[in-house]
This record gives C-alpha cells, structure tokens and sequence, in this order.
C-alpha cells in the first residue's frame, strides 16, 4: 500500500494502536504453565472486544488468532497444548485488520529467567533491527536494508535467516512490495516510494540461515535447529525518518 491521504496514515495508526495492543497484552499476561492456545485466547478476547478481524484466519483461515512460536519453533506457530516453561524463548506475531487497514507486528521474548545466550541474543535482534530501520528513506534503494541487517548481525556474532522476509502491508496482509530482504541482493534495488507501507521483520539467528517447515503445513523451524528471534513493525517510509505505526 501507498499512502494517498493524512486519512490512511490516520487509518493505520488506529489499527497499529489496536494490534499492537494486542501484542504487548499478550507478551504481559505470557507466564510459565500457560498453553500457546491459553496464550491465543487473550488475543481471541481483544480481536472481538476492539472489534479487529484476524489476519492469518482472514487471510488464509489459520488455525489460530495469532502465531506462537516457542524456541526452536521460528514462526508461524499453531497455538495449542504445548506448555510455555520458564525460560523458553517465544515469538508473538499479531497481524490483524481494523477498519480497514492491514497492520503486522511481532516480538520475541523470554519468559521469566532465561540462559544468557537467549537474552544476548534479544540484545542483539534490538540492535540489528535500528540498524536496518535507519536504512527506510524515500528514494533510496529497497536492497541497503538487508546490506544493514545481514552487517550488523555479522558483527554481533550472529546470522540472518535468508528465506524469511518482510513484506508490503496496509490494503491486505501482503501487499506489495512481496519481499524485503535481510541480506544484500545487489539485483534489489529498486527505489522505495514515499508512502509506502511495509512490515519490516529482521530474523536474527545463532546457527540458522534457512528455515524448513514441519509436517503441519504451518509452523517454521530452522534446518539446524538453533535459536532465533524476530522483531515486527508496520512502518510508513517517508523523506524523512520511517513512521512506526505499531
């Protein structure tokens, strides 16, 4: 989606406070002993009570509001009976719809006491994603994200999943452009427009480049198995600094 009037970024803005309202009730009612669908059902009780559609069940009838995703799970997680333990790693990915407007957003966490390799690991997802986050300009090339995000998690110790990438939102839940890598590609350089709207989702990994999916259909998990965390905003790109939206 390209942003036609103040009345979009208003639109957005509204959905990004809803969903990513969701999001934070989430991650703050997240404790050891839940089930991932016990998890799901807070989001179920604010989708209805903000009256917010789902996107993964609007879009491609996901059995689930929301995806969970615990440590080696990456995304796209079906909530159910698994157990969240004390010090698991867990990825909460919200997408939702709101008067229209399509917003995506996500976070990975530890719950309760984690080993510091998880919580390092956090540290550095937050530092991977500012450095590609100051790369969205209007005009500049869509391919100097990746070259950032794929350098600073070079430098921190730490590798990108490659086949996991952002995505244009706003009209629908992929909107285009379809992909927004988090590694250089000297072929992706197309220039970003004013006004575009993106999901921008870096994937910082310990051991992992690529992700296999499981027998379910659904649920992602890297080829060596390792941990990785994922860090989601909706933004509108402009001349100036990108408008985080959720």
């Amino acid at each position: 989606m390209i942003i036609s009037s103040d009345k979009d970024i208003q639109g957005l803005k509204e959905a990004g406070k809803v969903i990513s309202d969701i999001r934070d009730q989430m991650i703050s009612q997240t404790k050891p002993g839940m089930t991932t669908k016990e998890l799901d059902q807070v989001a179920e009780r604010l989708f209805k009570k903000y009256g917010a559609e789902s996107a993964p069940i609007l879009t491609y009838n996901f059995p689930g509001y929301t995806c969970i995703s615990v440590n080696e799970e990456v995304a796209h997680g079906i909530p159910g009976d698994r157990v969240i333990q004390d010090g698991d790693l867990v990825n909460i990915d919200v997408s939702g719809a709101y008067k229209g407007y399509f917003v995506d957003t996500g976070r990975s966490i530890v719950v309760g006491k984690g080993d510091q390799k998880i919580i390092d690991l956090l540290t550095a997802m937050d530092q991977v994603f500012d450095a590609g986050l100051a790369q969205f300009k209007a005009g500049a090339k869509m391919n100097r994200v990746g070259h950032a995000v794929h350098d600073a998690a070079n430098q921190l110790g730490y590798k990108v999943i490659k086949n996991l990438t952002g995505h244009g939102v706003g009209s629908s839940l992929r909107d285009a452009p379809e992909h927004i890598y988090n590694y250089y590609l000297p072929w992706d350089n197309a220039l970003m427009e004013n006004g575009l709207v993106v999901a921008y989702e870096p994937f910082v990994s310990i051991i992992d480049e690529e992700i296999v999916e499981l027998d379910d259909e659904w649920t992602l998990v890297g080829e060596l198995g390792g941990y990785v965390a994922q860090k989601e905003e909706t933004i509108i790109i402009t001349k100036g600094e990108p408008i985080i939206v959720t």
